[in-house]
């Protein structure tokens, strides 16, 4: 008896503990502006319900596939856009971050850079997807 109540207790904080996180991460992504900024960005604003539906669905699949484990068996293609989608919504976080907390043009008025803000932010994002690569491609190599 003892064991089923330690049993339903443990799920029962996994299940809040997870909704607490889950409920700060999407409140961290609203605050800063992710998805309307990005809507406005590419002129599609009239699709902002569809990315936060997008966005809320693929956090409850991560979810799911991270605590249960299943595989789904889509093939390689499948898994390299889904993987390309996970990067990009990952860099658009970062750099809408980094715009709300004016950390570019602080960086570029004091390196006194006047010219070549599009240079600057694409050095960022090839640096980032280099060291990306790197680190899951050659992660296997170094372990014994």
């Amino acid at each position: 008896m003892i064991i089923i109540l330690r049993h339903i207790a443990s799920i029962l904080l996994g299940f809040s503990s997870g909704l607490v996180t889950a409920g700060a991460v999407f409140a961290f992504i609203t605050v800063i502006g992710v998805i309307p900024r990005l809507a406005q960005k590419t002129n599609t604003i009239n699709n902002v319900k569809t990315y936060e539906t997008a966005i809320m669905l693929g956090g409850i699949l991560g979810t799911l596939t991270g605590v249960f484990q299943f595989h789904l068996p889509i093939g390689t293609i499948p898994v390299v856009i889904l993987s390309l989608s996970t990067g990009i919504f990952f860099g658009c976080l970062a750099m809408a971050l980094a715009e709300v907390l004016n950390v570019i043009p602080i960086l570029m008025r004091r390196g006194r850079i006047e010219r070549g803000m599009f240079f600057f932010v694409l050095a960022i994002a090839i640096g980032k997807s280099v060291g990306s690569l790197l680190y899951f491609l050659l992660s296997g190599f170094f372990e014994h």
